[in-house]
């Protein structure tokens, strides 16, 4: 880029800031502050949600010592719990994209109308999703259950899923909270408590599981009971951490002062937040009950599919932290760059945290590959269902920079509010590509379980020549926030 256009790029609009010719070069590398500041706000992510990741491995192996029922049953839980993590995710990411974008304007009293958007629909998420839970956990149980399961392996697994599923919901409300504060903690650069919070909270959840699901040191042997007690005691330790040390530190953490004080929103602000929350919320929710179905098109292929599914699902989260750490860290860079009408520097750090994911994913992806083999042997479960696992674990290390890309893409849309085109971009492309490929090679041909999910995962390619040109075309270099609030 010449010097002239770096001379003026704070003060360009962002029309013409998308005309600008971005070199490859200066697209692919960073100068060292660029990465410096990456890694301040992708490090403590990585470290935190890789560690819940590993904790979530050895809960998962102390789960399956108890039987590979026990392990389905969990999974299954774990399936619909993740419908609703993402439903609370999404929810908090339109009013987050304020947030983001208010900060990097250091518009201080912004960023706690938009935390506040965030408490009252956590709170509206929780009540919804306790009730639906309540009333219709055990249909949506069976549903993951094939219909050639033994009878007594159906009665086990209902039985074990229920009893889980009715403790775990205790731990709602306290997750909701704390996803508001951390996010809004990220979404300003500011992810260290949030690491220190879950780092702790993990500890917690694996001390407890080995005292309740075994019955160590005097503890009742509660079995898959005892995990689900395990995760709620860690769901409050992390809450109760991360907003005491929130507050306690007024200079640290001065955005959050005074968030309590009349609970105020401006009506202006209403409109534009829900605007782009509606979409996101849609999206998380039909993206999650998409991957749901695709377990459930898997597993009509037998239950010991769900209890390799698991075990794969568990091991490659671990892998694939680094790349989706770098998409998150992609709408936090990218979003205070736009808050901040640097448009050009924003274009700049999308593509850069493409680079930067897609590198990462090639030294993951070895890891990964490498490992498919040995880590399922420490299941105490049938050679079926290691044999299975591994074979499972491969397809995700291979189309790892496919995903890579996606989720970057996905992100640096979000972070300019096109909300509805991530729902198109998304959701839409799970349910009317993915889940009709599973659904008819899963159904209707003889194909083996692994090549259908090779399959269904390599259509992954259609969604980011759709994400390169959207990226590309700049539709998303916008600043969301100038003159949002009215006095």
């Amino acid at each position: 880029m010449s010097l002239l256009v770096r001379e003026n790029e704070n003060i360009m609009t962002a029309e013409e800031a998308v005309k600008v010719k971005l070199g490859l070069k200066e697209c692919l590398i960073g100068e060292p502050s660029f990465y410096r500041r990456v890694a301040f706000v992708v490090l403590p992510m990585i470290v935190q949600n890789t560690l819940s990741n590993v904790v979530g491995l050895l809960d998962n192996v102390m789960v399956g010592q108890v039987g590979t029922l026990a392990m389905s049953s969990v999974a299954i839980v774990n399936q619909l719990m993740f419908v609703f993590m993402l439903c609370i995710w999404g929810a908090l990411a339109g009013a987050g994209i304020f947030g983001t974008q208010f900060f990097g304007r250091k518009d201080y009293e912004g960023v706690r109308y938009t935390m506040r958007i965030k408490l009252i629909v956590a709170a509206v998420i929780v009540l919804v999703a306790t009730i639906v839970f309540l009333f219709e956990g055990y249909i949506l149980i069976d549903k993951y259950i094939a219909a050639d399961t033994a009878v007594e392996d159906v009665l086990v697994t209902r039985r074990l899923a229920w009893g889980y599923l009715r403790i775990i919901l205790i731990s709602l409300a306290p997750f909701a909270i704390t996803q508001v504060y951390s996010g809004t903690l990220r979404e300003s650069g500011k992810t260290t408590l949030p690491m220190i919070a879950s780092m702790t909270a993990m500890v917690v959840n694996f001390v407890f599981n080995l005292l309740l699901i075994f019955g160590y040191l005097g503890f009742p042997k509660m079995g898959v009971a005892g995990a689900a007690v395990a995760t709620v005691i860690s769901r409050f330790v992390e809450m109760g951490i991360v907003t005491f040390v929130a507050h306690y530190k007024k200079t640290e953490y001065e955005f959050l002062q005074g968030l309590y004080n009349g609970f105020y929103i401006p009506t202006s602000m209403i409109k534009p937040v829900l605007s782009k929350t509606l979409p996101l919320f849609a999206n998380e929710f039909l993206w999650s009950m998409g991957q749901a179905v695709l377990l459930q098109c898997y597993s009509v292929r037998g239950i010991r599919v769900i209890a390799a599914m698991n075990i794969a699902n568990t091991i490659a989260q671990i892998f694939n932290e680094v790349f989706l750490s770098l998409g998150n860290s992609t709408s936090i860079v990218v979003g205070q760059a736009l808050g901040a009408d640097k448009f050009v520097k924003a274009r700049r750090y999308a593509w850069r945290m493409a680079a930067l994911s897609i590198a990462s994913c090639f030294v993951m992806g070895t890891l990964l590959t490498l490992a498919s083999s040995f880590i399922p042997q420490i299941y105490n479960t049938e050679d079926e269902i290691r044999h299975l696992a591994t074979s499972f674990i491969r397809v995700v290390a291979l189309v790892m920079p496919l995903n890579a890309f996606a989720n970057v893409s996905y992100f640096t849309l979000r972070s300019g509010g096109r909300t509805f085109v991530t729902f198109l971009f998304d959701s839409c492309f799970v349910w009317t590509v993915s889940v009709v490929a599973a659904r008819i090679l899963a159904y209707h041909t003889n194909m083996d379980v692994v090549s259908v999910f090779l399959t269904v995962c390599s259509l992954e390619i259609i969604k980011c020549l759709i994400g390169f040109i959207l990226v590309k075309k700049g539709v998303w270099v916008r600043n969301i926030v100038r003159g949002t609030i009215e006095a």
